[in-house]
């Protein structure tokens, strides 16, 4: 995924079905610049991490 659709995904009120490593994922903010979104799993709001955009696949 490039920064623009994370970003887009990330401002839509619907729920996208984004995974990260197999895991579906909550995008709650993307930085453009670095190409770097932080993100939670669906069940574990509490567990943020940054990962590259490029590492997120939209299903």
């Amino acid at each position: 995924m490039d920064a623009q659709r994370a970003q887009e995904i990330c401002n839509s009120p619907q729920m996208e079905n984004v995974t990260y490593n197999g895991t579906r994922i909550y995008i709650e903010h993307v930085d453009q610049q670095s190409g770097k979104a932080t993100i939670h799993p669906l069940d574990e709001p509490s567990n943020k991490q940054s990962v590259s955009v490029t590492n997120l696949v939209e299903r």
